[in-house]
């Protein structure tokens, strides 16, 4: 199971807020939810977020064993 490895502190950190993702129409809601939740993204999803932070889906994506 892949696993998402704190992005949304990370984007904080950059300044990419919960508030200015979704005003900036960069990521919406439903995005933002699904990885609080742990749900699948889209691979487009993860090259935009890697694009922000200016890192490789390794920096945000890990792999664990299912159970």
């Amino acid at each position: 199971m892949i696993v998402y490895v704190d992005i949304l502190e990370k984007l904080a950190a950059k300044g990419w807020t919960s508030y200015r993702l979704r005003k900036e129409k960069v990521l919406p809601e439903s995005v933002l939810s699904r990885i609080r939740h742990g749900l699948p993204i889209t691979t487009d999803t993860v090259g935009k977020i890697c694009e922000l932070l200016d890192c490789q889906p390794a920096d945000i994506l890990k792999w664990k064993p299912g159970d």
